[in-house]
């Protein structure tokens, strides 16, 4: 096991090396990752899901897509316990240590410097097992020199996000949750989270509207398609995007407003 284990941190080592932005490897993830079963879900008279059951793969990376509105961000609370499903259960490993980045990302402290807001104040940061100059990683995510004093009362939408996302990927989790990731991402930054996340061993599970990133990336797709319903698939977007085109035929073609199922009451 203490081979094992030493084998492990050097290939991390190495593949931090190699990367422009690294995740570190959490705690080794376990058979059961995340399960739902029979979720249902709803809002006033509007039904978001219903009987929504699938199962997180091992090292698998999960694209979530469907139209605003459709449950996407509703599924990470849940999952997140935030909320609760009005029926069914969600199931967490007991290996699972969850990192999430929602989409608000408005809990940053205004008058603290984009390097005071990642380092923590800290001189090092540690990435797993390896500890590494919190400038040099402030850095890694476009953010250097003088940049990394802005306050982030100054700082745009997508410099907020790259503020997120380097705090979440330093805490070492074995399961993403990312919601909306490439909003305003330059284009660097984007290339190399695509890295970064190609080379993660853990589970990730991002909502994105970004064809192309899902395409890249995804392993699996959990589509959020109207009428409460969720459909899982095994395989990138431009697979789903196929395999729906057959199964809805021409009305795929057809832009329409998300629907949902009504509750109704006796």
């Amino acid at each position: 096991m203490n081979q094992y284990e030493q084998l492990l941190n050097q290939d991390s080592n190495e593949r931090m090396k190699k990367l422009e932005i690294f995740i570190p490897p959490g705690p080794r993830l376990g058979k059961m990752v995340i399960e739902g079963e029979g979720i249902r879900k709803s809002y006033g008279d509007r039904i978001l899901v219903e009987d929504l059951t699938f199962s997180l793969p091992p090292g698998g990376i999960v694209g979530i897509v469907g139209p605003n509105g459709a449950g996407k961000t509703t599924l990470f609370r849940m999952i997140t316990g935030q909320e609760e499903p009005d029926e069914g259960s969600i199931r967490i490993g007991e290996t699972v240590k969850l990192c999430y980045v929602d989409q608000s990302r408005d809990n940053l402290d205004p008058n603290k410097t984009i390097y005071e807001t990642i380092s923590e104040g800290q001189e090092t940061i540690w990435l797993g097992t390896q500890e590494v100059n919190a400038r040099a990683y402030v850095a890694k995510f476009n953010f250097s020199g003088s940049a990394q004093q802005n306050k982030v009362s100054e700082i745009s939408g997508g410099q907020r996000n790259r503020v997120h996302l380097a705090m979440m990927l330093k805490e070492g989790g074995n399961v993403l949750l990312l919601d909306e990731p490439t909003n305003d991402l330059d284009v660097n930054t984007l290339r190399a989270l695509e890295e970064a996340l190609e080379s993660y061993g853990g589970c990730a599970v991002i909502i994105s509207h970004d064809r192309w990133f899902l395409d890249r990336l995804a392993t699996h797709i959990m589509a959020f398609e109207g009428d409460s319903k969720v459909v899982w698939f095994e395989g990138n977007y431009s697979d789903y995007e196929q395999d729906y085109k057959k199964r809805m035929g021409a009305a795929a073609d057809q832009p329409h407003r998300i629907r949902y199922r009504h509750l109704t009451r006796d």
